[in-house]
């Protein structure tokens, strides 16, 4: 398997290359349905995170083949990540000013790569280059019955509390790691 990471910091060119992948692992794969999982409304969300300052996201090529992605965006002074915590955390835990904490929104890899150790490739290459001191994340706890959160375990992060961010989502596990001195 020869893969290439490319790097991209403006979400045109690669917007439907996003989408596409998003929508065939997370309602055709995994079966997830609902009005959080539609394709318009990835799509707002896509347009919201692309939209900030520092927005980047890799996608992973097999040949011309796209077989996975991730995309992150540092949380900015105005953020509302921290405001949908079913437990509040302390206020200096969440002020945030665009290079302290990077939110990585979404790692996605179609089924033939998984289990490959693709996903790993994908969220150490986003990460590599990045200034930030920390990394946060939100992962369903029912995906893959815990799994995909044991997988983030593994790579370092931990559980700091859930939230709701939106009316039509699921409850989330909200996550952190230190972005820099984490053991693979």
């Amino acid at each position: 398997m020869s893969i290439e990471l490319r790097h991209h910091t403006d979400v045109e060119p690669v917007r439907q290359t996003v989408i596409d992948i998003h929508i065939e692992v997370r309602q055709r794969d995994l079966g997830l349905s609902g009005s959080f999982y539609t394709a318009d409304s990835f799509n707002t969300r896509l347009t919201g995170h692309s939209s900030r300052p520092g927005w980047e996201t890799v996608i992973a090529y097999d040949g011309t083949e796209p077989a996975g992605f991730a995309y992150a965006v540092p949380l900015g002074p105005d953020t509302r990540w921290w405001d949908h915590m079913t437990s509040p955390l302390p206020d200096e835990y969440t002020v945030e000013n665009g290079k302290r904490t990077l939110a990585l929104n979404e790692i996605v890899v179609r089924r033939p790569w998984r289990g490959t150790g693709l996903a790993h490739r994908i969220h150490e290459e986003l990460l590599a280059a990045r200034h930030e001191e920390r990394v946060t994340l939100l992962v369903n706890p029912k995906a893959g019955d815990g799994k995909v959160q044991a997988v983030y375990e593994r790579w370092g992060y931990e559980k700091i509390g859930e939230q709701q961010p939106f009316p039509d989502s699921p409850v989330f596990v909200a996550m952190m790691r230190p972005l820099t001195g984490v053991a693979e």
